[in-house]
């Protein structure tokens, strides 16, 4: 798009939520160009470096092992600038693995110097204080990626019929079943990620509650279980479910870690879905709980992310092994697993190919990408005769009402390979920190079974 933001253009982009790597602007003017967009602006630790526009050495957008990897396309690793491999990648990608009609890889717009230093100051005060104090908007930027908002229809708010929309965090929708997941650590085949991770973030202080939502539910493909799944998650949203109301955000955080949902949240959450769900009192967010878990099994669109997911075959305790080979560095967990006597079992995997190592990272590093990403539903009322709607349609029994519905794919990002030493990382926190749960349990089982049996 041959236009450029500059200080003035500031004021009509107004903060809307924000994860681990991007900052989301939702736009408020009423240029035809911006009307129903989204900017999303990288973020930088603010220990960490710079971005400094077009590199002239592309090692500095990609590492030489990143090339290798990302070989294919070609057009990815020619490109200039970050934004413009993040573009690529999900256009290239994720849009062929997940279906382009549920998949917007954006395009890029110019930006000012000026106009993100306003956005950086006009933010601060709107950001959860955690993530103020970890990351920031690099002022040296001068691109971002526009795209569609998903939490509106194709032609921004309209001023008939009001849009719902629910975003969620699905997750890993998957038990490893990995031959390289050692003995030790077995139990990873029986318990999903999500729950031995909701043990860490309560010992980090990252949750106060933890969730009993369960990947698997909402994977399963049976409609009781996608709606126990759906149920979970407004009952302990944190950052894996939030709902907008004409594009303005009516339940969640907009940075994620919003605790259990109070009977204050309730009643308000109630009124606000009034306007759009026709139930009776108290019984909108029940019906629209029944509305998104019926478009979720009639789409089939997590069916196509599962199969993404899974290109993780090897876990990341196989594949890690895999990234020593390519970076051509000593394994530091073979290492590690050495003074254990366990190193054996991986010794097959430095005896690969180059190609073979690439392809395990490569379909690590995608996969990461699906368990990572977000899922937005938008639903509107269907006005009464209206047969020509491009969009798929739901029958709500409840309130015997029609909807438009459609779902797209959010946060697609390439992950860095420097990640993989954190994900195997984080992998042994999860795990001990869940282990030492147990053992913790089973040691008090064990004190009160010794009382009991002292007082008989």
């Amino acid at each position: 798009m041959e236009f450029k933001l500059e200080q003035k253009d500031a004021a009509d982009w107004v903060y809307r939520g924000e994860g681990a790597a991007n900052l989301v602007l939702a736009y408020t003017g009423s240029s035809p160009l911006f009307i129903g967009k989204v900017m999303r602006i990288p973020k930088r630790e603010r220990n960490g470096p710079s971005y400094c526009g077009e590199k002239e050495n592309l090692k500095e957008v990609l590492t030489e092992e990143e090339r290798l990897i990302w070989s294919e396309p070609e057009e990815l690793v020619s490109c200039a600038t970050e934004e413009q491999v993040q573009l690529l990648y999900v256009k290239h990608v994720m849009s062929p693995l997940l279906g382009p009609k549920h998949v917007d890889a954006g395009t890029h717009l110019q930006v000012s110097r000026e106009f993100i230093e306003i956005i950086e100051k006009k933010v601060s005060s709107q950001r959860p204080s955690w993530r103020v104090d970890a990351s920031k908007i690099d002022t040296h930027l001068d691109s971002v990626l526009l795209m569609s908002d998903h939490s509106l229809f194709s032609h921004g708010i309209d001023t008939v019929r009001p849009c719902v929309s629910v975003e969620i965090k699905p997750k890993c929708g998957f038990l490893p079943i990995s031959t390289f997941i050692a003995d030790r650590n077995s139990i990873k085949k029986s318990t999903t990620r999500f729950k031995m991770h909701q043990i860490l973030k309560l010992r980090q202080c990252e949750t106060s509650e933890v969730s009993q939502y369960d990947p698997l539910d909402i994977f399963s493909g049976s409609k009781e279980r996608i709606q126990k799944a759906i149920r979970a998650l407004y009952a302990t949203p944190q950052n894996n479910f939030r709902v907008f109301m004409n594009g303005s955000l009516i339940f969640g955080g907009l940075g994620g870690g919003t605790q259990k949902t109070s009977i204050v949240i309730e009643k308000a959450f109630e009124d606000a879905l009034k306007g759009a769900i026709q139930a009776k009192d108290g019984l909108c967010t029940t019906s629209l709980i029944e509305l998104v878990a019926k478009a979720v099994y009639s789409s089939k669109v997590l069916d196509r992310l599962l199969e993404v997911q899974k290109l993780d075959s090897l876990d990341i305790e196989g594949a890690i092994h895999a990234y020593y080979n390519i970076i051509s560095q000593p394994c530091m967990v073979c290492r590690e697993l050495a003074e254990a006597g366990l190193s054996h079992k991986y010794a097959s995997l430095h005896s690969i190919s180059m190609n073979e190592s690439l392809k395990i990272v490569r379909d690590y590093l995608i996969a990461a990408t699906a368990k990572d990403c977000s899922l937005m539903i938008s639903f509107r009322p269907r006005e009464e005769g209206d047969f020509g709607s491009p969009y798929s349609n739901i029958f709500l029994q409840s309130t015997n009402q029609n909807f438009d519905y459609k779902v797209n794919f959010l946060d697609l990002d390439l992950k860095p390979l420097k990640k993989m030493e954190t994900y195997y990382e984080k992998d042994k926190k999860i795990l001990n920190s869940y282990i030492q749960m147990l053992k913790t349990m089973y040691l008090e089982g064990n004190k009160t079974m010794e009382v009991y049996e002292t007082i008989v």
